[in-house]
C-alpha cells in the first residue's frame, strides 16, 4: 500500500530533525507521560521548576511522529521561562500555530503535546498537596485526550487482541 506524504510546512521538518530540548532530564522536579491511542504516539515531558514556579527547563521523549516531535519541541521552547500560571494558558491552537500549521489529520498531535504539559502541572500541584485557585478541578480537554500510559497500553493491547481474532 502507497501512502502520499503529509504536506509539513519547513519548520515542523527543521524540529523534527533537530529537535529543540529532546532527551531525558535526569534532575526534573516532576515527569509526566501522555499517549494518543489513535496513533500510538506517546511522549514524556520532563519540567524542572524553582521556588518560585517559574520553568527553568523543559524537555521531552517522544515516541511518534514527525508532528508529534515538532510540537512537543515547540512546547517546551515555549514555556521556558514562564511561571506555571502562564504555562498553564497554553492552548493546543497556539503550538500549532507556533510550528507554522500542521495538516487537520495531526492537530491531535498539538493537543498531546499540551496535554502532557497540563498533566505534568497537575501532576506538580498533586505531589505538594496543593490546588491553586486557577487550577480547574476537572481534567482539561487536552487532558482528556493525552491518556496515561497505563491507559494507553490497555488500549492498544485491547486493540491488538480484536485484530488477531479477525
Amino acid at each position: 500500500m502507497s501512502r502520499t506524504p503529509l504536506p509539513y510546512n519547513r519548520k515542523i521538518l527543521e524540529l523534527f530533525r533537530n529537535p529543540k530540548n529532546l532527551g531525558k532530564m535526569e534532575d526534573a522536579t516532576v515527569t509526566a507521560v501522555a499517549g494518543n491511542p489513535s496513533c500510538g504516539d506517546m511522549i514524556i515531558f520532563y519540567l524542572k521548576i524553582n521556588d518560585e514556579e517559574v520553568i527553568e527547563k523543559a524537555s521531552f521523549e517522544s515516541y511518534g511522529c514527525a508532528a508529534n516531535i515538532a510540537t512537543s519541541s515547540i512546547v517546551t521552547e515555549m514555556i521556558k521561562g514562564m511561571n506555571i500560571k502562564d504555562a498553564w494558558k497554553t492552548s493546543w491552537k497556539s503550538v500549532v500555530e507556533a510550528v507554522g500549521g500542521l495538516p487537520s489529520v495531526k492537530f491531535h498531535c498539538g493537543i498531546l503535546a499540551v496535554g502532557a504539559l497540563k498533566r505534568a502541572i497537575r501532576i506538580y500541584y498533586e505531589k505538594r498537596e496543593v490546588s491553586p485557585g486557577w487550577l480547574p478541578k476537572e481534567l482539561t480537554f487536552e487532558e482528556k485526550q493525552a491518556l496515561e500510559e497505563e491507559e494507553l497500553a490497555k488500549i492498544l493491547s485491547n486493540r491488538m487482541k480484536d485484530e488477531g481474532e479477525k
